[in-house]
Parts: C-alpha cells; sequence; structure tokens
C-alpha cells in the first residue's frame, strides 16, 4: 500500500515548533511521507497554530482557509488542526469550518498518526485527551538548520498572569524530567547542533514542580558537559527567579552565552500587580544592574505591553522613562490584546485601542533610537559570527553572534575570501549598518 502523504504548516513559538518536529517523527514512524506540497498533492495537511493574541488566530484562521481551499480544489483529502487554537475554540471548530476533518487538543498529538489515517478515510471528530497527556519526550524531526535547535525543557504555565490564557491553553507548569532534557540534548548534538536554545513558558521555573526548587543552573552546568555543543542560549525566563546561582552559572561558562529573554512586560508597580506580576520600577531596575553586574556584556531582550487597563498617562510615562534608562539591546512592545476567559478581559479602565497603538509606537521608537546608538557602537568591533548561510543575491555570508537569537535578532551580513558552511564560526569585523542588521568583513589581522 502507498505511504499517505502528509504536509504540516506550524505557526507561533518555538515551544510551538518543538511539538510540531515531534508530530512529524510520530507520522515519519507510523508510515507516513511529509512533503511541503511542491511536488504535488497530498492526503492529508496539519495546521499545527498558535492561539495566544488576535494577531496569531487570524494568522491560524488564514492559513486554515487556505488548507480548506486547498481540500475544495483537490490538492488534499483531509485537513486536521491542532495546536493553541484548538484548545481555545474545541468542538467549535468543526462548527464553523465543515470542511475541517479534525480538530485534535495538544494532550492528542500523540495519536495524530491514527487521528490523520480515520480523517483520510472519512471520519470527522474532534480529540482532546487531557493536557498533561502531550508528550514531553520523543523522537524529533527538526524543522531549524542543522546547527541549532530548541531545546523545550518544560509545558504549560502556573503564573497566571491576568492578560495571559497560555494557562489554560497548555495547562499547568510541568518540567521534564533532567535525564530526559539531557539525552535529547547529546543526541541533537550527535546529529550536529552546535547550539541549544532552552525555551518553555517559564524556563527560570524548571525542576519546582519535580524536584522542589528551581533546577534550572545545575540543568545548564550539565547541558555545558555536552561534547560538540558550543552555545547555550536562555529565553523566556521570568524576572523573579532570576538568582544568584543562575547568573554566576551563566557568567561561569563560556558555553553558556551572556544573553538573557527577559519579558518584563511593565514598569510601573500598579499596572504589574493589576497582571498578577511582582516588581516595580525599583525592582526591575535593581534587578536589570545586578544582571548586568555579573555580566557587563549580557545583552538583555524583553518585551512590554502598553494599553493594559489601568494604564494611565503617569503609568505610560514610568514606563518610557525605564526604557530610557535601561537601555535595553533587544524589546518588542504590543499593544494590549484582550483574550477572552482571562480575568484582565473584563477589568474596568480599558484603554481604547489607539491609545494602545500609540503608545507601543511611542516605546519602539525610543528604542530605535536605543538600537542605533548601539549598534554605532559596535563599529570596528571584532565578533564571533556563527555561520548561517550564503546570500547569492547580496554575494555574502550571514550569521549571528551571541548577541542574536535566530529568527528573531539581527542579522550580520559578511564578506569572505574564505568558505564558510552552515554552522561555522568566523570572526568578522563590524564596519556598517543596515537598518537593525549589521554588515561586516571577515576578520584577517
Amino acid at each position: 500500500m502507498d505511504k499517505l502523504r502528509a504536509a504540516l504548516i506550524s505557526l507561533g513559538c518555538p515551544k510551538n515548533q518543538v511539538d510540531a518536529e515531534m508530530i512529524i517523527a510520530r507520522l515519519e514512524e507510523n508510515g507516513f511521507e511529509l512533503s511541503d506540497m511542491s511536488d504535488g498533492a497530498v492526503d492529508v495537511i496539519i495546521v499545527n497554530t498558535c492561539g495566544f493574541i488576535d494577531e496569531a488566530k487570524r494568522e491560524a484562521i488564514e492559513n486554515i482557509l487556505d488548507a480548506i481551499e486547498m481540500k475544495k480544489d483537490g490538492e488534499t483529502q483531509a485537513v486536521v488542526v491542532t495546536g493553541c487554537l484548538s484548545e481555545v475554540y474545541k468542538e467549535e471548530i468543526l462548527k464553523e469550518f465543515p470542511e475541517i476533518d479534525a480538530v485534535v487538543g495538544i494532550g492528542s498529538n500523540g495519536d495524530i498518526a491514527d487521528i490523520c489515517r480515520k480523517a483520510v478515510e472519512g471520519s470527522r471528530e474532534a480529540y482532546f485527551r487531557p493536557k498533561c497527556d502531550l508528550p514531553l519526550d520523543g523522537a524529533r524531526h527538526l524543522l531549524s538548520p542543522d546547527h541549532w535547535a530548541y531545546l523545550k525543557i518544560a509545558e504549560g504555565c502556573s503564573n497566571r498572569c491576568t492578560y495571559c490564557a497560555i494557562p489554560d491553553i497548555r495547562g499547568d507548569f510541568r518540567s521534564r524530567k533532567e535525564e530526559e532534557i539531557i539525552s535529547e540534548a547529546k543526541q541533537l548534538a550527535d546529529v550536529g547542533v552546535k547550539e541549544l536554545i532552552v525555551v518553555a513558558q517559564d524556563t527560570t521555573r524548571y525542576g519546582e514542580d519535580l524536584y522542589g526548587e528551581p533546577k534550572l543552573a545545575d540543568l545548564l552546568e550539565k547541558l555545558c558537559e555536552i561534547d560538540g555543543i558550543e552555545w547555550i542560549r536562555i529565553l523566556y525566563c521570568y524576572p523573579d527567579r532570576i538568582t544568584d546561582r543562575l547568573l554566576q552559572v551563566m557568567r561561569d561558562n563560556e558555553k553558556i552565552v551572556h544573553y538573557i529573554d527577559l519579558p518584563l512586560q511593565h514598569a510601573d508597580g500598579k499596572v504589574l500587580k493589576l497582571m498578577n506580576r511582582t516588581g516595580d520600577d525599583k525592582t526591575l531596575r535593581e534587578l536589570i544592574n545586578k544582571i548586568r553586574s555579573y555580566m557587563p556584556d549580557v545583552v538583555i531582550r524583553t518585551t512590554f505591553i502598553t494599553g493594559f487597563p489601568g494604564e494611565g498617562e503617569k503609568e505610560f510615562e514610568t514606563l518610557a522613562e525605564f526604557v530610557r534608562d535601561m537601555r535595553f539591546d533587544r524589546l518588542g512592545c504590543f499593544a494590549y490584546s484582550p483574550q477572552e476567559g482571562t480575568p484582565a478581559y473584563s477589568f474596568e479602565n480599558q484603554v481604547d485601542e489607539q491609545t494602545k497603538v500609540d503608545r507601543g509606537e511611542n516605546i519602539m521608537e525610543l528604542q530605535r533610537t536605543i538600537v542605533d546608538e548601539k549598534n554605532e557602537e559596535l563599529m570596528g568591533r571584532v565578533l564571533k559570527v556563527f555561520v548561517e548561510g550564503y546570500d547569492g543575491y547580496l554575494d555574502c555570508y550571514m550569521g549571528r553572534s551571541y548577541m542574536d537569537a535566530p529568527e528573531i535578532d539581527t542579522i550580520i551580513y559578511f564578506t569572505s575570501e574564505n568558505s564558510y558552511e552552515e554552522g561555522d564560526f568566523a570572526e568578522v569585523m563590524i564596519t556598517d549598518l543596515q537598518d537593525y542588521d549589521l554588515i561586516g568583513r571577515e576578520n584577517i589581522d
């Protein structure tokens, strides 16, 4: 019997990408052939959705509609929807989109092969095992380049920020066992991965549920012992859980790049309290200064939300002044997106949409000035660059320094008389700027 052919569209965050990689591996283990549809029609299209904010929901729905059109045109027999949007709307998706053949909650991802077969055979069902049944371990078919990969160390979230639906979508925080993470990291190193990007909804909470205390620092030390791994990068840290021990481990292990992703969301104490987050302008300044005292060359990426209910001009100015003073290396700012079912959705003192957007743009204008000044300071510096490939159009190589996470931050374009492959390292002198990106040449001194 011919193999069933499947195509997967994966949207959203790195954690969702890891889920997609495990879905593909599960399908391959069960006899499916994966295709990007460039070779013609497939039997089933799987859309792995994001549903965190309204913009992500719109993108997910657009991709679902595209898949439905392919089904109408005879390019596929079945459409299967999984991921966060499935958890948000459940069976409602089948009602709204009668052309969809299966809607799959994250807890049923382990059954994806059987579900796809049934969908191709004409079944039309919803599948929702408990969220805690989502497989955290198992084979992955990497969607990232061969030289770097995400390493998901936990699933779910228990922080209960009032604006966030993730605990309801993904369930409570649950750590993977340390030995399983180390085993996976070794397997990744064996297939050529040189950079591990550690992810979870809250990486700094890792281990609390299994071991009674945070264990991220211990885990990082053990990851540093793996041969072949040269860079380890940490995303999605929670400010309350940045400990001296974690900073010491980051400082003292040269494989851990001095880069920390620290979503702060706001700086005003009143707004943070409404968000069900702790801290205020004073304590967050102290935290940033402490991080920089341990690692003077650290790159801090953060995100903020403007227009949260209760944010008046005074609270916004506290945030703007904080951004001006702290001079973050990387920053994203988003207008508050009310999510039905979250506490903040029904808060009083909602901010009008235009004000939310204007405030977000003001923060990004501030940040643009800061980034331009910081980039100017890089002129003439030699950076170690992780080569991502060759740009034939620009006739140069491209890569990243320790300051840049893949698919998020700055790209460095550089010329060289030598040949490089993806995953090589090069010494590059920065000579020019192009928007947010850097231009350089191989340093031959």
